[in-house]
């Protein structure tokens, strides 16, 4: 009788650590998937910040078409891009860079470095990739969380029995990081 008494404590301690392992890990993953929506939010807003900066540069630039046409394109894949966080780091990483290009048309344009509207959208947009940066941190940080649970024993039995996995971080390319616009005044 005491070895059933036993047994059962085992069996039972054994079943909360189990339901407290798989909780941890739905937590975890919800985590990951509304730190994924705050990124997304945040890639929406630069979105629909890059129209109106290309419309304000086209006034001033206006032999400078091809920079901003290829910065729209770019902008229009990255919009498509919906796919896991590594593809969609591609896409961005190149917008980025696009991005970056039409900055160096507007240091050629001193007016157009002292307008109102480019500076307000220059300032937006430097605004927005922060809170991206922000946000792509938290998510990573989810990601390595679920991660090392997912690996660890003994949180990999139920991890495995469950099909839970590790996610994929969202990581730009260096250079496309040394891009991210500035506000200067």
């Amino acid at each position: 009788m005491p070895l059933l008494i036993g047994l059962g404590m085992v069996g039972f301690m054994l079943l909360v650590w189990g339901i407290a392992k798989h909780n941890r890990l739905v937590a975890l993953r919800s985590h990951i998937r509304e730190s994924w929506s705050d990124i997304d939010v945040e890639l929406k807003r630069r979105y629909e910040l890059i129209p109106n900066l290309v419309a304000t540069v086209k006034g001033y630039a206006t032999h400078e078409r091809q920079t901003l046409e290829s910065l729209m394109e770019l902008r229009r894949a990255a919009m498509a891009s919906g796919g896991p966080a590594d593809r969609q780091a591609v896409d961005e990483s190149r917008m980025l860079r696009g991005l970056g290009q039409v900055f160096a048309v507007a240091e050629d344009y001193p007016e157009l470095k002292a307008d109102r509207n480019f500076l307000s959208l220059q300032r937006e947009l430097a605004l927005t990739e922060d809170r991206i940066a922000a946000s792509r941190r938290f998510y990573n940080g989810n990601v390595r969380d679920m991660r090392q649970l997912v690996q660890m024993f003994p949180s990999s039995l139920i991890a495995r029995m469950f099909g839970f996995e590790g996610g994929e971080y969202f990581q730009l390319d260096s250079e496309a990081e040394r891009v991210v616009p500035r506000v200067e005044l």
